[in-house]
């Protein structure tokens, strides 16, 4: 036997009104509907659930014993919706973010973003900045932790952190027996960038800095993610320009070179202007105080 929410409804508005006209204004509906509605109601119980006769509705025993059921499984039906919209919306936090964020702080910041919120579901996407930003655009992710790009109009953006940038080699590299080797001293070697068609901006940003130091890299290789980069460094395959924080990554082999220059690695947070919630607005407050203690 199958019974939908609604005729419920119809029921229990006519039990407590024991008038089909009152009923039906009730419901916004008019009264031929709500009587067939019944009128069906009481052929799939196979039982009569109101008396009435010209002058007078009243509930059978059937339909006390119905009314109050009815009143249960609707109440059960409301406060199930109200549970899973918590669990699904409310409480669900999304968020994308470039791998690098793990050294910058992410751990921590979701301890933080957690804290006294125990009803809150942060789920976890790692991507590339371009893949985060169309993620945020079409609404499968609710904030995105991005290196330097281009968002398009609906988005809204706040710079989190920056950074410079350190020279990463292999502790190989002859190189490093010079006294204090700077970028130059690396011109003749194979260089490894982030992928011109993931991020543009940081491209031209390495790319630049090469340039600033007095040479245009001949030999580069291209990777969508730094920890790529540091791997591939890290097998003397290349040499490469990272945010400082990468030097947190701990792979083996890796050294770290300082060098002056003006550029910096930025990371921003984003977010769609149209689609604000408390929970993304809460945690934008607390991204916001947590990245102004670490600065």
């Amino acid at each position: 036997m199958d019974l939908d929410l609604r005729t419920l409804r119809y029921f229990v508005a006519v039990a407590e009104t024991l008038n089909f006209s009152k009923a039906a204004a009730r419901l916004n509906m008019s009264q031929p509907p709500l009587s067939l509605a019944i009128r069906q109601l009481e052929t799939q119980m196979g039982t009569r659930l109101f008396e009435r006769n010209s002058r007078h509705v009243s509930l059978t025993a059937a339909g006390a014993m119905l009314y109050k059921e009815a009143l249960f499984l609707l109440s059960h039906a409301g406060s199930l919706k109200n549970r899973l919209q918590h669990t699904s919306d409310h409480g669900r936090l999304r968020i994308g973010f470039v791998g690098s964020m793990v050294y910058r702080g992410l751990p921590a910041l979701l301890d933080q973003l957690r804290a006294g919120r125990e009803d809150i579901n942060i789920e976890l996407a790692e991507s590339n900045s371009g893949d985060i930003v169309d993620k945020v655009a079409m609404g499968h992710v609710d904030l995105g932790f991005i290196h330097s790009n281009q968002v398009p109009a609906e988005l809204q953006d706040e710079i989190i952190f920056t950074e410079p940038f350190v020279l990463c080699v292999h502790k190989d590299n002859p190189i490093l027996k010079k006294p204090a080797p700077t970028l130059t001293d690396f011109s003749d070697q194979r260089f490894i960038f982030f992928s011109r068609h993931v991020s543009p901006v940081y491209y031209e940003i390495l790319l630049s800095l090469c340039i600033s130091a007095g040479f245009f890299p001949q030999a580069v290789d291209e990777t969508r993610h730094w920890l790529s980069i540091l791997s591939l460094v890290s097998q003397n395959m290349g040499v490469s320009l990272v945010p400082a924080c990468m030097k947190q990554c701990g792979l083996p082999d890796l050294r770290f070179i300082e060098f002056e220059h003006s550029q910096r690695s930025i990371t921003s947070v984003i977010w769609a202007k149209q689609r604000r919630d408390p929970v993304v607005d809460q945690s934008l407050e607390t991204i916001r105080r947590f990245y102004e203690l670490e600065r």
